[in-house]
């Protein structure tokens, strides 16, 4: 049996007065892939800035490998080994590719560095091309990548990617799901929040779906993708 990485059990959350997570959990063990499904509003991205920190819990717990680290701010929580790809990127947009890529390269948590600077080149050649263009100089897809090649130095035992390939044309989103698929190969865990739920579900293991903050189905990714009655009424797809 994996390890379990992450563990998010009973979380309370509320932006104001308004209650968006409904005792929702979720759980990543070790190498496996998760996706995190749910129609817009339900509670996806509160329940990850949650689990990193940037939202208190009003009840529940988050543990990591076992420890309880709910309330841990987000820096810390990265130094537990766990890479975060925004909703938005969160790019430095005054920093060049190289500074942005060179500012977060630093070992593991268990000292593996494995995903250095010239192996996320090779991983996103276009980057290579633009090393020394800023953040603001590049396009959405290519912010992406950058996105996600900085988690990469940090050379994490789980990624979280949310909306990893919102707005991005189609071309852009076929490689950031073939470098999806590759990393997923690497053996790093991934926590997948995504609208195309036919991908997410390609790419995973196993897959939560929310619903007004709470978890109403989980399982496998391929029993989920095999029930086409659960997804139109969950997800309308």
């Amino acid at each position: 049996m994996s390890a379990v990485l992450l563990e998010a059990e009973a979380l309370d959350t509320y932006y104001g007065d308004s209650h968006v997570l409904r005792g929702a959990g979720l759980r990543v063990p070790s190498g496996r892939a998760l996706g995190l499904l749910g129609r817009n509003g339900m509670g996806k991205t509160t329940l990850i800035r949650t689990v990193m920190g940037y939202v208190p819990a009003a009840a529940g717990h988050v543990r990591w490998l076992g420890r309880e680290v709910t309330g841990r701010p987000p820096e810390r929580m990265a130094r537990l080994g766990i890479g975060y790809v925004p909703e938005g990127r969160g790019i430095f947009p005054n920093l060049s590719v190289r500074e942005n890529l060179v500012m977060s390269a630093r070992a593991g948590p268990d000292g593996r560095r494995e995903w250095t600077f010239d192996r996320v080149l090779t991983t996103f050649p276009r980057l290579a091309e633009r090393l020394s263009h800023g953040g603001q100089q590049l396009s959405g897809g290519e912010q992406q990548m950058l996105s996600i090649g900085r988690a990469l130095m940090t050379n994490p035992l789980l990624l979280i990617l949310d909306e990893a390939t919102e707005g991005l044309a189609p071309l852009v989103v076929q490689e950031i799901w073939r470098v999806i698929g590759q990393i997923r190969k690497t053996g790093i865990a991934t926590l997948i929040v995504d609208r195309n739920v036919r991908a997410v579900l390609a790419h995973t293991d196993d897959a939560v779906v929310l619903e007004k903050g709470r978890v109403v189905l989980s399982g496998t990714s391929a029993r989920l993708a095999d029930d086409p009655e659960a997804l139109t009424r969950l997800l309308g797809v």
